[in-house]
Formats: structure tokens, sequence, C-alpha cells
């Protein structure tokens, strides 16, 4: 399958990597920079992007390192995915961009690099969208066991935690993802085609690497790349975020079963809001891109 492009598809040697990212709008416009997750990529902002084509914005969305055309400038890199290590992508690439500072949005991966960055740099942040609520991984409280309904859910995150999970992922990468797809998204009836076209990006010769990383460092099961200790030293405390925030939950998320009750409105110490789309699985933006959006607004708004 051929790479459908929604936006202007370039690249930029920012940190360890040469990123690849996709644009639209004016460059002098509010910067919105739209952050995906695993196992997704940008093709679950095309309709986000779409909606915000009217307006005075310039919107970026990146693949991730591992995902799409984004590679690593060296081939001697530590191939991390630890969170830190993400965060640390978005700032170097916002400084390449000569972004002093933008909306940040983002769900699952996604989300958890927009809340580092709102926490950790929150003058380069005017407003945080995150679909994930507050998603700082806590790694030192990681052994706890959480209820059985919901440990059954994070199977893949044990799955690879082993090498029999290293070599499915690898092997298997298509049918393993296309399965998170629908155990994560119970109510959305995507296509073959749309699953392809984010599939293509699994391809990525760091895919596998980055992925096993991220969900065996989460849990204190392998080392992270040293030049990051001092970040994630300040994320072991959970910091709280000041920046304006909008959060999205989705009521038939797969992942985090919805709660009425909002546990992570502690972890939010600004103008906060927290907003429940009903119907809508984990994949918020390509779900229901129409409320992701609204969100977006609300946020440049909130910001005058």
């Amino acid at each position: 399958m051929k790479r459908r492009l929604m936006n202007e598809l370039k690249f930029v040697n920012a940190g360890d990597l040469r990123i690849a990212y996709e644009c639209n709008g004016n460059t002098n416009g509010i910067p919105i920079i739209l952050l995906h997750g695993f196992p997704y990529d940008v093709r679950a902002y095309d309709n986000v992007t779409k909606l915000l084509s009217t307006g005075n914005y310039w919107v970026i969305v990146p693949y991730l390192r591992g995902f799409g055309a984004t590679r690593f400038l060296s081939d001697s890199t530590f191939r991390s995915g630890q969170q830190a290590a993400l965060a640390y992508d978005l700032i170097a690439l916002m400084d390449e961009l000569s972004i002093e500072k933008a909306i940040i949005t983002g769900y699952d991966w996604g989300g958890r690099v927009a809340c580092i960055v709102s926490a950790i740099y929150p003058n380069r942040v005017f407003g945080l969208l995150s679909a994930s609520g507050y998603c700082i991984q806590d790694i030192a409280k990681s052994i706890e066991p959480i209820d059985p309904e919901i440990e059954k859910l994070y199977w893949y995150q044990y799955y690879f935690h082993t090498e029999r999970g290293r070599v499915g992922l690898s092997k298997n990468r298509k049918e393993l993802c296309k399965t998170l797809w629908s155990d994560w998204s119970p109510t959305w009836e995507f296509d073959d085609d749309t699953f392809e076209e984010s599939a293509l990006s699994f391809e990525n010769p760091d895919f596998v690497e980055i992925v096993i990383h991220s969900y065996r460092h989460r849990f204190g099961l392998v080392n992270g790349d040293p030049k990051f200790d001092e970040m994630e030293q300040k994320l072991s405390i959970q910091p709280k975020i000041k920046v304006p925030t909008i959060v999205l939950e989705a009521d038939s998320d797969g992942v985090v079963p919805f709660s009425e009750i909002d546990k992570d409105a502690v972890f939010f110490t600004g103008d906060y809001e927290r907003r429940i789309v009903k119907g809508v699985g984990h994949n918020l933006p390509q779900e229901a891109p129409e409320e992701f959006t609204e969100a977006i607004i609300s946020l440049i708004n909130k910001i005058g």
C-alpha cells in the first residue's frame, strides 16, 4: 500500500533523530503539535488537521521515534523507548523549528509526552490537551499490583517483557497491533485500509526495539539511557502540571476503564477541565476528531 499524505511531509535533524513530520497551515500562526501513540501513527490526526486547516494555525504532526520515516542519526545511539527520551525528542523538535511555545496535544504515548513537557517545561507550552489524563509513569510503584480486572487488560505489556513477546512483535507486528486496535476501541468499526495506512509506520527498523524497551523500562526491568537520568528523576516525583489543560476521557476505552471519578484532577494546579466523550475508545482523535478539535480551540480561546 502506498502511504497517503494529508499534509506536507518534512524532515528535520533534532536531537538524536531525523524526525519526519507532517505539517500544514501558517508558520506564523499558533503552533499546534499533535502526538500519536502506540500502536498508531500520524494518520490518527488526519481529520483533526483538516478541521484545523481553516484557522490561523501551524499544525505539526511528528512521527515518534521508532515510527514511520523518523530515523536515528547514529547506529550507536541507545534505542530507548523510555518516557524521558520521547519528551527529549519533542523539545529538540521545537528547538529546531524555532517554536518557543505551542499547544501540545496527545493520547497514549503522545499524551504522556505532552504531560511531561507541560510539567517539566511549562514555559514552552501555551496549553495541554491530553486524551490520556495524567499519564507520567510512576516507575517506582510499577511493581504494585492493581485490580485483576485491569491487570488482564495489560497482557500485551507483560508479553513484551518476555523474549517470546519480542519475537512475537517482530514476526506478527501487524496482526498483534490490529488486535490491540480492536480491543482498545470496541465501538470503532475501522476498515482494513484505515489500519493498513498506519501499519506502514510499524515497519520502521527501530519499531520493535523502541516498543520493547518502553514497556520494560516503565516496569523497572531494564535500564534507561543515562543521559535521561536527570529528567527521569524529576518525573519520579510525579510533578504537577500548571499550564491550562483539558483532559478528554473516552467512556469506551479498552485500555484504561472509564471512571466517573476524576482521579487525575489533583495533578493539575492551573486552569483545568475534564471532558467525557461518549461511545469512543482509546484512539480518541481518530474516533472523535470533532470533539478533539473542539477541545484544541477551547484551549486557544483560554490563552487569548
